[in-house]
């Protein structure tokens, strides 16, 4: 048996085991996962297919808005997946203690990295299978296409997949030989605010004259769609897999054959150059990686090593200082520092977040163009209630993908952390405090903005701010209590860590309890009933999102404190 296949084999029989230890799971969690994922799969499934049908009625124009919604929508996840996968894949590679293991044993530098390569595509790729899946199932259905419709999608999305984990991979390779760490950290930062200026630039409203409006409706829709013609530029992977879809629903069946085979011909090209001839510059770059230091180090050093050749000498960095103007006490700030150091070092957590921090930029600055043309107060109702489901949404997401796994990130470090005079329990009181404040100060800003955004009154600030502040205190803590009680020591990989039986499961309890809070308060606004805060209806109401934070929030913390007493290292 050929090294590539023995990793497959040996990973496939760890999934395989760990699916199976879910049956000694409580049957009641599993339960509610499995009808979490059906469910969301129908009820995407049902929005998208109620959303084309309504774009479908607009006379002449609306197959025309769904074409262009489509090939948008491709251009903007092939850009997303192949961020992620250059991200994952940087982390994947050089970051990973299985690839230090395999590079050390009679196994060809090539087939590490193909081994790393199909793992990295997986976890970047996995999400976009699963968002992808219910949109192309409506379409399908809007437009009666026969069966193999699906199978033929299917095909392509999974050739559609390799060419963003191609690019992504070959850009980790060559980013990791010529930036160290830190150059690579602020090259991404640069990177990615340059782009979200661009797009917020390229994707300002245009301003259309009411008297053109009216009588060249098809000139003023063609000024509207100009800005999206990028997404149907002809060498995008994304174009050839739009174009292929639209194609054989259409039943223009050889035209959606030629993109078919372009798209195949890309991907047996590119998919060949990478199983063949990364392998070598994968080895020199990990070689690099691994043998020099950061370039802000080697200029520390010369600055200083007078001094370090006389006596030990700790300088304080930019952290201690920011940190010593809270009032905390010193153990705190120590352990508070060692957290946002690891973050930091960590390429996948903190990548991962400019893309949520990205799209979330976006949505808040369109804000303000999509409701000045709105005045019915119900809209402006129902538009603050949505908006404050999206906040908390990106919240619930932040907090399963960087909270969760921070118990099990200590790793085999735990017994340290354990024997230190704090105790596992003043420990994760401790990381609750830090991912907290964190939190607050994001999703504070955020609401803030979006209700500038809207143009609300204080009042109604303040109110949104209130519950925000709840919600945020009860998803840290039930992400940070489910994990502890569900932790993964032996795993360094965040994404591997969120992707198991714990993570699914408070991503579940984090979704049903901000669909319950939104509903609570939305029915018990006191602006919707025109009355005061102390009337049966909105205080009943408030109370009941009180004691669901206090269930959700308080009662899993508590049970992982109290098995932290007794937790064997």
């Amino acid at each position: 048996m050929s090294p590539l296949l023995l990793l497959l084999r040996v990973s496939l029989l760890q999934s395989w085991r760990r699916l199976c230890s879910v049956r000694e799971q409580s049957s009641l969690l599993t339960a509610i996962i499995v009808l979490f994922i059906g469910g969301y799969i129908v009820m995407a499934f049902g929005l998208f297919h109620r959303g084309l049908k309504f774009i479908g009625v607009f006379p002449g124009i609306g197959e025309l808005l769904i074409e262009r919604l489509l090939f948008l929508l491709f251009a903007f996840l092939f850009v997303l997946l192949l961020f992620s996968n250059l991200v994952i894949g940087y982390s994947n590679f050089f970051r990973n203690r299985e690839t230090a293991a395999l590079l050390t044993l009679p196994v060809p530098a090539q087939t590490v990295f193909r081994w790393k390569f199909l793992e990295s595509t997986l976890l970047a790729s996995w999400a976009f299978l699963f968002l992808i899946a219910p949109l192309l199932g409506a379409y399908g259905m809007w437009r009666n296409v026969p069966w193999h419709f699906y199978g033929l999608t299917v095909v392509l999305v999974g050739l559609f997949i390799v060419l963003p984990a191609v690019f992504g991979a070959w850009s980790a390779v060559n980013l990791a030989r010529f930036l160290d760490r830190r150059a690579f950290q602020v090259a991404a930062l640069v990177a990615a605010g340059v782009f979200f200026f661009v797009v917020k630039y390229y994707l300002r409203p245009e301003q259309v004259d009411e008297e053109s409006l009216e009588t060249r409706v098809l000139a003023v829709l063609d000024r509207l769609l100009a800005k999206t013609r990028f997404a149907q530029f002809p060498f995008l992977p994304s174009y050839w897999l739009s174009a292929s879809v639209q194609q054989w629903a259409e039943g223009a069946r050889a035209a959606a054959g030629f993109f078919v085979l372009v798209l195949l011909s890309h991907v047996l090209f590119f998919g060949a150059l990478a199983f063949t001839r990364m392998g070598h510059l994968f080895y020199d770059a990990t070689s690099v990686v691994h043998s020099r230091a950061s370039v802000f180090g080697q200029w520390e050093w010369f600055r200083h090593w007078q001094d370090r050749r006389r006596q030990f000498h700790y300088r304080a960095g930019v952290l201690e200082v920011l940190f010593r103007l809270l009032p905390l006490r010193a153990d705190v700030r120590a352990l508070m520092v060692k957290d946002v150091r690891m973050f930091w070092r960590d390429t996948t957590q903190w990548g991962q977040s400019l893309v949520l921090f990205g799209l979330l930029g976006v949505y808040i600055l369109n804000l303000r163009h999509f409701t000045s043309q709105i005045s019915s107060d119900f809209w402006l109702h129902l538009i603050s209630y949505l908006n404050l489901a999206a906040c908390s949404l990106n919240l619930a997401t932040l907090t399963t993908r960087f909270v969760f796994p921070q118990f099990s990130l200590e790793g085999k470090r735990l017994w340290i952390v354990g024997r230190a005079p704090r105790g596992l329990p003043r420990v994760v009181r401790t990381k609750f405090l830090l991912v907290t404040g964190a939190s607050l100060v994001v999703t504070l800003g955020m609401i803030a903005l979006s209700c500038h955004m809207l143009r609300m009154p204080f009042e109604r600030t303040a109110y949104f701010a209130g519950a925000i502040t709840v919600m945020t205190l009860t998803l840290n803590a039930l992400a940070l209590g489910i994990g502890v009680l569900y932790p993964n020591l032996r795993e360094d990989n965040p994404s591997k860590i969120v992707s198991g039986f714990g993570g699914t499961f408070a991503l579940v309890m984090s979704f049903l309890y901000i669909v319950a809070s939104v509903l609570l308060l939305a029915w018990g606004s006191p602006w919707r009933w025109n009355r005061d805060l102390r009337d049966p209806p909105v205080l009943s109401c408030f109370a009941g999102f009180v004691a669901l934070s206090i269930a959700l929030g308080y009662v899993p913390l508590k049970l992982a404190l109290r098995r932290l007493r007794n937790f064997e290292h």
